[in-house]
Order: structure tokens, then sequence, then C-alpha cells
């Protein structure tokens, strides 16, 4: 079946937002002498739930200091609020990544649809692509707000598929985190990997395909490779960082 859809991820497949989400745990956690790692981030990667970052640092700081751990616990909403606005101020200036603005001008000049599914709130989303001029790409933009349960359960990317007119076998997915793999997975859609800068760090379950970035392939290369069913027989490939071409 040829590819008639494209559903992107947001954090960290369209922008790098995912960097900043970590740092600005990490330098919390540096303020109380204990360190966050990115493996135990991990659990948090394409998903709004699975890890709480609060919890963990309380459980870190009760091993050796159990006052300062009840502190942290009285004031886990002004920390929370104020890791936000570090976040947020780390954020501020990220561009799309390579390789977006290009698929996604590829697609509207074929009229091939393009949709978002994003584990974060419609605000979070809706927000940076109305800021960074391409919020008219996406017919449609599907977020946590729409669905009961986030990746890794494949609910955004079946509304996705529903909102889109088509079958999930027919959206090719592109992400660059563990669960929304897995999620793609599940949905029945096939998948590319682009792993980010932070989840690049850590392993990725199977994909159909994994690139290194965006830039290094089109939607054409896409299609054709889709179409000559090499996806059906070969679960991991790479792209020719010459020709742009899967190999």
């Amino acid at each position: 079946m040829p590819i008639r859809a494209l559903i992107f991820d947001f954090d960290g497949l369209m922008v790098d937002t995912e960097t900043p989400a970590l740092q600005s745990w990490q330098e919390i956690y540096a303020e109380y002498g204990v360190t966050l790692s990115v493996h135990d981030w991990a659990a948090t990667l394409g998903a709004n739930a699975g890890f709480d970052a609060h919890t963990h640092l309380v459980a870190l700081l009760r091993e050796r200091d159990p006052l300062l751990a009840e502190r942290v616990i009285a004031e886990r909403e002004a920390i929370l609020a104020r890791r936000q606005a570090r976040k947020d101020a780390l954020s501020a200036h990220q561009s799309l990544l390579p390789g977006v603005a290009d698929l996604l001008a590829e697609a509207r000049a074929v009229d091939l649809p393009c949709a978002v599914a994003s584990s974060s709130s419609r605000r979070w989303v809706e927000g940076w692509l109305q800021r960074l001029g391409v919020r008219h790409a996406f017919t449609t933009v599907v977020t946590a707000d729409d669905v009961t349960a986030t990746k890794p359960a494949p609910d955004l990317f079946l509304t996705a598929a529903v909102r889109l007119g088509l079958p999930p076998a027919e959206c090719l997915v592109l992400e660059d985190s563990p669960n929304g793999i897995r999620a793609a997975r599940a949905a029945g859609c096939p998948v590319v990997a682009i792993p980010g800068a932070i989840s690049g760090q850590v392993p990725l379950p199977p994909a159909d395909l994994t690139l290194p970035s965006l830039a290094h392939t089109s939607l054409a290369a896409l299609q054709d490779w889709f179409a000559s069913g090499e996806m059906a027989r070969k679960p991991v490939g790479r792209v020719d960082h010459r020709t742009g071409q899967p190999s």
C-alpha cells in the first residue's frame, strides 16, 4: 500500500524540547546534590506518565537526608513551577529540527495530508506550531487532551488516522522516542525512527526504518521504499548519507 499520510510526533522530532525538559530537572537535582540520568528519564520520553521526577528526587534524598526530603515534598508545587519556568526559558529559542520544513513542503506540494500526534498538551503543541509558522501544514493535531491514554498506548495514532480518514497501515509515523515507536506499532502504523538528542542515548525498539535525521531523506525516497515492500522485509534500515536514499 502507498503512503497516504504522514503522522509527526512533536517533542524531540520536530523541535528539541526534550533537552530542555531533561536539563531543567537535572539543574533542580543538582541543587540538592543528586543527579538525574538520561536512563532514569527515558521512561518519560514520548509519554506524559510513567515517571515522576519530583517523586524520584524525594526517593534519592530520603537515602541521605530524610529531613530535606520532607522539605522537598512540602515544596512540590513551588519546585514544579520553578522547573517549568526554567524549561520554558531553555526551550524559547528552539527552531524546527533539520529536514522537518522540507518534508512538510514536499507533502504540501503533492497534497499528502499530515498530522501531529503528541502526548503533550494541546496548549503546548498548538502554541509551538503557531509560533513556528507551520500549523497550516497539518490537517489535524491530536494531543493528550484528545485521548484517554497517551503513548505507549496506540490511541493518539489511531485517533489521527480516523481524523485523516485513512487506515493506520497507510499512515507513516515519524517518531523519536521508545514510547512513540511502541505506540505506532500497537496502532498498526509503519514507523520511521529518528533518534533525537535525548532519545538517541537510550535503546529504541525496532522500527521499520531508522534515520539519523529527517534531513537525510525525502518524501519521494520514503514513498518509493515503502511501496517496494522493503519495510515488510527489513525491520531496521539506514539511509545512505550521500544519496539520501534508504539502503
